[in-house]
């Protein structure tokens, strides 16, 4: 009997490797025929004719979605909507760029197939500049860390997982949120494999540093109180130092008698206390915004047309 599966790919202004994708896609399931692929690809408010050229490709050896979304909601509501119109009996994540290899597909399915429910794909390397590596060591070092300790240190963008995991993200699909860290968190039986990511060949990366700076900030205040700690320690030492130094002031006084009234220190103080005051308050900010959102139950994501694309091979 052969096994479902849905290959979900979100896209952004993508028609440089549309074609190649599409090419790749399809002899791979021509190569795997054990394999019932259903490949949804997630428009995620293209503007260029990614979404022209995947209705006008033959798609042989697979079924295949294409699911536009009314605007770009980020990559991770856009395998959201993917996750919510999959059928397959499991369900994993690959994309348009190119850079995972296909056939961690068999690897991820192989690993399913002994009883674990999710499998990730952990990258042992990455082809980024030194900004990018920079941050996305940081970026790990602070989840395993301060978050989740079972956090791979060089991170993961591949996973597969069963209908177990399925129905639990679908029951609770959440608005700001990494879905990486929501299925890591899940519990359920777990493992990992290693992979060598390569480089993207054609177009450029729309993973902005912008994205990444949000993506972190979102990670933290739904996965860990570490932010909302570091305000209290920060006040609590502050609180402490100040008492120590006007301690200090006072016997100085009191003892020589030297010390000489300026507004220059006052002005650094209160700079200093205001601007560490604004930094706890944009903390705490960050999550009563998310706690709002949460409350005000605006869809994560809006479908604007699903098209189904004819198995060419049939």
């Amino acid at each position: 009997m052969k096994n479902k599966i849905s290959v979900l790919i979100p896209f952004l202004n993508e028609e440089e490797n549309i074609t190649s994708l599409v090419e790749g896609l399809g002899n791979y399931f021509l190569e795997n025929r054990q394999i019932d692929a259903e490949v949804i690809f997630i428009d995620d408010g293209s503007k260029d004719k990614s979404v022209e050229l995947l209705k006008n490709s033959k798609h042989n050896s697979y079924s295949c979605k294409i699911i536009s979304l009314s605007k770009n909601y980020g990559s991770h509501a856009a395998l959201r909507a993917g996750i919510l119109n999959a059928t397959g009996e499991y369900i994993c994540f690959m994309y348009a760029d190119l850079q995972d290899p296909l056939a961690l597909i068999n690897q991820m399915l192989s690993e399913c197939e002994k009883g674990f429910d999710i499998c990730w794909a952990t990258r042992t390397n990455t082809n980024n500049g030194f900004l990018e590596k920079t941050f996305s060591r940081v970026y790990s070092f602070l989840m395993k860390k301060y978050a989740i300790a079972s956090y791979p240190e060089k991170g993961f963008d591949i996973v597969m997982f069963n209908h177990k995991v399925k129905e639990q993200l679908n029951h609770n699909i959440e608005a700001n949120s990494s879905l990486f860290l929501q299925i890591l968190t899940l519990g359920f039986n777990q493992i990992s494999i290693f992979y060598e990511k390569v480089a993207r060949i054609k177009g450029k990366s729309k993973w902005t540093l912008g994205k990444k700076i949000k993506l972190m900030i979102d990670s933290f205040v739904a996965f860990s109180y570490a932010p909302i700690r570091f305000v209290t320690v920060i006040g609590v030492s502050l609180f402490c130092i100040g008492i120590v130094w006007s301690l200090y002031l006072i016997l100085r006084k009191i003892i020589f008698n030297d010390l000489e009234s300026g507004w220059p220190a006052l002005v650094s103080i209160l700079m200093i206390g205001f601007g560490i005051t604004n930094i706890s308050l944009g903390i705490i900010a960050e999550y009563l915004w998310r706690t709002l959102d949460s409350s005000r139950k605006r869809p994560v994501f809006i479908i604007n047309e699903i098209f189904e694309v004819k198995n060419e091979s049939n």
